[in-house]
């Protein structure tokens, strides 16, 4: 079984070159042509046309959207979509049904993990769909992740992946208040990390962005862009429209983007208290 990837983004480029060596890679493409990548394609329907499964790996709904109906033409019975871009429930459904009218198949396929995970094969897919199609596809998903989790249908692995980025963006804010607060009490980021990994709050999130917020490196593994667009998405789905702490971290990621930070990682909040 082929795969052909559309999106060749900070996660979707690092998949692509792990199925490239693994020697089941059969085309890619990205609306900024990147046409030295190894097996580059023109346009996505001819991706569509050379791989068993395509697997979407861009922004958000719209991008989606533009994608499947420049591939529709190609797809058909014996062909597979792999939607593993961030989205809403209601597109999933959409996108979903507009595949298997074609008489092709369709999984939703969010992710965890940054670009380190990525790099190192560590990515975790919340997988939604039929489980025999999650079958035939675990030796090709395997060989960019480390877990996956079936979740469901379609739109429930695209909740999931939602509520999940809920949860870390909520985080990643308070690290940044309980940081900023212990900076202003003349408190060293040493004795504050070592406090930290001791207490019950201690988080793969502090883990993982504890060296960038040391370093003041905001180079992006998960960028202010897309967690703001996440947290638009979840703000939108009925009955999630009066959260409070995600109006927070929307707006605070909101106004991070103003302050010109959105392309830098979201551990950059940190950065609208200097």
């Amino acid at each position: 079984m082929t795969i052909g990837i559309l999106g060749l983004g900070l996660i979707g480029s690092i998949w692509a070159r792990h199925h490239h060596a693994a020697g089941t890679l059969a085309g890619v493409w990205n609306r900024t042509p990147q046409p030295d990548f190894p097996q580059w394609k023109a346009n996505p329907a001819d991706v569509a046309k050379a791989a068993d499964v395509v697997q979407i790996v861009v922004a958000d709904p719209p991008a989606v959207r533009d994608l499947i109906s420049r591939i529709l033409p190609a797809l058909g019975p014996g062909k597979i979509v792999v939607q593993s871009s961030t989205i809403d429930p209601g597109s999933s459904q959409e996108f979903e049904a507009q595949v298997t009218a074609r008489g092709a198949r369709y999984l939703e396929a969010p992710f965890t993990g940054s670009k380190p995970a990525a790099e190192q094969r560590q990515t975790v897919y919340y997988l939604g769909g039929d489980r025999d199609l999650i079958g035939e596809l675990e030796p090709l998903l395997v060989l960019v992740s480390s877990h996956r989790f079936v979740i469901g249908t379609a739109a429930q692995a695209a909740a999931l992946k939602l509520a999940m980025n809920l949860n870390i963006a909520a985080q990643m804010e308070a690290l940044s208040e309980a940081l900023t607060l212990s900076r202003r009490a003349g408190i060293s980021d040493d004795v504050f990390f070592e406090a930290l990994a001791k207490n019950a709050s201690y988080s793969g999130v502090t883990k993982l962005k504890e060296p960038k917020l040391r370093a003041g490196d905001f180079s992006p593994q998960f960028s202010v862009k897309h967690m703001l667009k996440d947290m638009r998405l979840a703000s939108r789905i009925n009955g999630c429209e009066d959260f409070p702490v995600l109006d927070t971290v929307r707006e605070r990621l909101a106004a991070a983007d103003r302050a010109g930070f959105a392309d830098e990682d979201f551990s950059s909040l940190i950065k609208l208290f200097t």
